[in-house]
């Protein structure tokens, strides 16, 4: 028997609307991101790149971008979850000059049938590897 390979989705092609909904190409927008090409500049964008990391099944790129301190040793993603929608309801700070920032959010998914949400108060902090996603504010 052989070793699972990671969970990976398909990815859309660079010309399609990104799946964080940003208005841009998924080429223009997170593709950049996920393929290790550049970092996102800012915690929102962060944000956004990381949904659509759940939404193609990329837990490396998870894994990368959550602050060490915080960041879990794997991360299984259930392929019966299918992402629909982000919603980016609040930020502060985050900007290229900052060090930290909030992003409010709201994701929409479907699993066995059932819609649901999640929304999360996340805290990013940006050290020389560029933003990290740290955990959900309490």
């Amino acid at each position: 028997m052989s070793e699972a390979s990671p969970a990976r989705f398909p990815s859309p092609d660079p010309g399609e609307r990104c799946p964080c909904l940003s208005g841009l190409t998924f080429g223009e927008c997170c593709r950049r991101h996920l393929s290790g090409e550049s970092p996102a500049p800012t915690a929102v964008q962060l944000m956004r790149s990381r949904y659509t990391a759940f939404v193609t099944g990329d837990a490396e790129y998870l894994l990368a971008t959550w602050h060490p301190s915080t960041r879990p040793s794997e991360l299984e993603l259930d392929p019966s979850i299918r992402w629909l929608r982000l919603d980016i309801l609040r930020t502060e700070r985050g900007g290229p000059l900052d060090r930290d920032g909030i992003v409010e959010f709201a994701a929409f998914h479907r699993h066995d049938g059932e819609r649901g949400e999640q929304r999360e108060v996340s805290r990013f902090v940006r050290d020389a590897g560029g933003w990290r996603y740290v955990d959900a504010a309490s």
